[in-house]
């Protein structure tokens, strides 16, 4: 017969207040990082794994220094090709639109001055300006958010011109008809002009000329943090031949010594490209776009002056200045003038060559006969004479129209000449920058790879 162990149970309310054994906690869980940093320390202590992290380390820093570089130099390289390709072509264009309009005010006010048979020239003029505006708005609105202030500028231009050239041949038809009311056309269609769509195709071509100075900053912008990391990496570099000489006695490392000429070349091409592209844009700035701007302006200043001398001939008086006293056309003229010959003293400092200061003298000395043409003009005009005045006006010799054409044609050889200069600097700048951003993805591949091949000579050794 079998009988239970003689074990004494304890009673209910003892087992129930008997102590519960304290669980023993978990190990605490390790971070990847801390693992690593462990490992890293453990290898540390050892020749061999301290030449495994000096290869790591020279991998890394000239691999960063040519990815960074490469980052770096594209986005200065896209922005010098903006500024050939992009920016200064838009900025031309709003310039382009500008004078068109301009001139195209003066040819029709020209016209209407000759009387009801309008030259056949100067209505071609008209003709050839109002498409060439339109066809730059056209073209500056493709390239044009419509949400930007650029976008608005042409958004009322192209609203403005079809009501101007319908005021234009409103004033023709009367013109033709002996009716006086085509006078009030003509001025009307010119205030429309001066008082709404110049100054906005003014303030299209500020904000084009402002883009085009923002890209060329972009791209004349140092890239520092591609130098630091080139003279890190280098630094790096020369260091670990150093320690290895000092430890072996052997002079050269084949590979450290190509990691470390492939990262000279590379900080050498980074430092001279951009050195000699930041140079040539600066000359196409200064040289060039600075040139062009002051020239586009005087041109437009003689346009608005040539405009203002025929209208005064068509209102005869009927238009004062606000306070009573003077004729506005005149005053407006002199006002214009005046500007004109601010504008051309400054082209003639900007100008860097004889084949820039050559043009800028002769509208200087067109302008002078302009002057005079114009005094003469007003002269028999303030005596009674006013188709001999006319005649001093828009007559095909010696007479104010000639001296104007002048001008203007000095001012069309100035800027072709100053937009060949901006067009060859910003292009060699542009050239400058060309291949560096796949050169220097290259050749830190190379050096990364050198030096870990260099690293790993030494590593040979203890196995």
């Amino acid at each position: 017969m079998t009988y239970p162990p003689n074990v004494r149970t304890a009673p209910e309310h003892e087992r129930e207040q008997s102590p519960v054994p304290a669980t023993v906690p978990a190990p605490p869980q390790r971070g990847v990082l801390s693992v690593t940093a462990d490992k890293v320390r453990a290898a540390a202590t050892t020749e061999p794994g301290r030449l495994q992290i000096i290869g790591a380390v020279l991998a890394l820093l000239v691999v960063a220094f040519g990815a960074v570089t490469a980052f770096e130099i594209a986005d200065r390289a896209a922005a010098a090709d903006d500024v050939v390709g992009r920016s200064q072509p838009l900025s031309a264009d709003a310039a382009a639109i500008y004078r068109s309009l301009a001139d195209a005010d003066t040819a029709a006010a020209s016209g209407f001055l000759a009387g009801a048979q309008e030259p056949r020239d100067v209505h071609d003029r008209y003709e050839k300006d109002i498409e060439e505006a339109s066809r730059l708005l056209v073209k500056a609105a493709a390239n044009t958010e419509a949400s930007t202030k650029s976008g608005q500028e042409i958004t009322t231009l192209n609203k403005e011109l079809p009501r101007y050239t319908g005021l234009i041949e409103r004033a023709r038809a009367n013109n033709r008809q002996g009716l006086p009311l085509g006078g009030a056309y003509i001025r009307y269609a010119n205030q429309r002009m001066s008082k709404v769509m110049l100054p906005a195709a003014e303030r299209l071509y500020a904000a084009e000329t402002g883009r085009l100075g923002e890209d060329s900053d972009s791209a004349r912008a140092w890239p520092f943090f591609s130098l630091g990391l080139g003279v890190v990496a280098l630094a790096g570099l020369v260091w670990a031949q150093r320690r290895n000489y000092r430890r072996t006695n052997r002079v050269f490392n084949h590979g450290l010594l190509v990691a470390t000429a492939a990262s000279t070349v590379l900080l050498l091409w980074l430092a001279v490209g951009h050195t000699v592209a930041r140079s040539e844009l600066h000359g196409a700035d200064v040289n060039g776009q600075q040139s062009l701007d002051v020239l586009n302006r005087a041109r437009i200043d003689s346009l608005k002056a040539r405009a203002n001398e025929n209208l005064t001939l068509v209102a005869r008086g009927a238009v004062l200045t606000a306070d009573g006293r003077n004729d506005k056309y005149e005053t407006d003229y002199s006002t214009d003038m005046k500007a004109l010959g601010e504008e051309l003293g400054r082209a003639g400092k900007l100008a860097d060559d004889d084949q820039g200061r050559g043009p800028v003298a002769k509208a200087v000395d067109a302008v002078s006969e302009w002057q005079g043409r114009h005094r003469t003009a007003r002269t028999a005009d303030d005596s009674g004479d006013y188709e001999g005045a006319r005649t001093q006006i828009i007559g095909s010799k010696d007479s104010t129209g000639e001296s104007f054409e002048r001008v203007d044609d000095a001012l069309k050889q100035a800027l072709a000449h100053e937009q060949g200069e901006f067009t060859r600097a910003a292009k060699d700048g542009q050239g400058a920058l060309g291949g560096l951003p796949t050169g220097a993805a290259a050749l830190a591949a190379l050096a990364a790879v050198a030096a870990i091949v260099g690293v790993n000579r030494r590593l040979s050794e203890y196995r």
